[in-house]
């Protein structure tokens, strides 16, 4: 039986993205609305008490995100369709097409774009990543699903899970992309901090480098980043960043090479649990990705469903009180069975 109670918003069905644009081609989108069902069933299966996402108001989601990008993300749908867009460029959902990057601006200070395709760019970084017709409330409902996980552990529960869709680890303080629109881990990070955890563990296990929640919090040092993930010197997202060298006092990169396995990838998450010994760390919040699955086409290491389960042991041998939030795996047959063992992993340690 799984006691870990699971927090979830029916909001989540909203953002339904059929496809995703990718080197400039519609591909089939694959973070899908089942994603989230199909865990629900796993963990119900369990023996798990699903509680519904309470609301929450925007403060704990303006302490680690700009204003700016939330009206984006509030507003984009509508602007998108008040200015004609799905009828002028046959593209219907909201994507970028030009982005204000360093070497366009020469150190000038950008403008705001006057026309909403363009604006799209100022609060994105890839064009994968659409905003449909529901995509706010979806990634709000996500938020409220992870704030209702840190609810309940502050009131007393050793551990809670947030079964968050759309995923959020990859968005940044003023920037959405990688499929994610707000960073649900961040903001519980920060929410645990204010409410008097003086230091948090921010643990991140998705096969892809949490990108979101070390540039939120690199000048700080009162949350701890760790990252273990694909090293994106072999063609990973986010490409740019996850490099060991982005080395700060409270963040810490592990990369790992293509084709790794649970010994090598139980040793990464390793080293995170010691980074947050090391932190002192009271609370643990973990970016539970399961997309290091070996059948997962989104990353190319080979995790099994007993690494994730070894994994849930040693994050809850930590004995912190734990959120741990949903980001990748994508999968349907197996997105469920994945996070079920991560969670009874996580149980089983946080018992010992």
């Amino acid at each position: 039986m799984l006691s870990i109670p699971v927090t979830w918003s029916e909001a989540h069905r909203l953002h339904a993205p059929e496809t995703a644009v990718w080197v400039g081609v519609p591909i089939q989108a694959d973070e899908l609305p089942e994603r989230a069902d199909r865990i629900r069933s796993a963990l119900e299966e369990a023996g798990t008490q699903v509680v519904a996402a309470q609301p929450h108001d925007d403060a704990p989601l303006l302490a680690v995100h700009d204003t700016g990008l939330v009206e984006f993300l509030r507003t984009a749908w509508i602007e998108w369709q008040r200015a004609g867009m799905p009828a002028e460029s046959g593209q219907a959902e909201v994507v970028g097409y030009i982005f204000p990057t360093p070497a366009l601006l020469a150190g000038v200070e950008p403008r705001v774009p006057q026309a909403v395709s363009a604006r799209t760019g100022a609060w994105s970084f890839d064009t994968m990543t659409a905003v449909t017709g529901g995509t706010w409330e979806a990634a709000r409902g996500a938020v409220d699903a992870a704030l209702t996980a840190a609810d309940l552990v502050l009131a007393g529960a050793p551990a809670a899970y947030a079964c968050c869709r759309p995923p959020g680890h990859h968005v940044t303080r003023s920037a959405f992309g990688g499929s994610c629109y707000l960073n649900n881990a961040a903001v519980v990070a920060q929410y645990l901090r204010e409410a008097g955890h003086e230091r948090v563990a921010l643990l991140d296990v998705d096969a892809h480098h949490g990108n979101g929640a070390q540039a939120i919090f690199w000048e700080r040092g009162d949350v701890l980043t760790a990252s273990v993930h694909v090293d994106p010197a072999e063609g990973w997202f986010p490409h740019f960043l996850g490099f060991t060298d982005e080395s700060r006092a409270a963040n810490l990169n592990v990369t790992l090479a293509s084709g790794s396995g649970d010994h090598t990838w139980l040793a990464g998450v390793d080293r995170l649990v010691a980074a947050a010994r090391t932190h002192g760390s009271t609370a643990l919040v973990v970016a539970l990705g399961v997309d290091a699955a070996a059948d997962d086409p989104n990353s190319p290491l080979a995790v099994t469903e007993t690494g994730f389960r070894e994994a849930g042991r040693r994050l809850g041998a930590l004995g912190l009180p734990t959120v741990a939030v949903q980001e990748g795996g994508y999968v349907l047959d197996t997105v469920g069975p994945l996070v079920r063992a991560a969670l009874e992993g996580l149980e089983e340690g946080n018992a010992l």
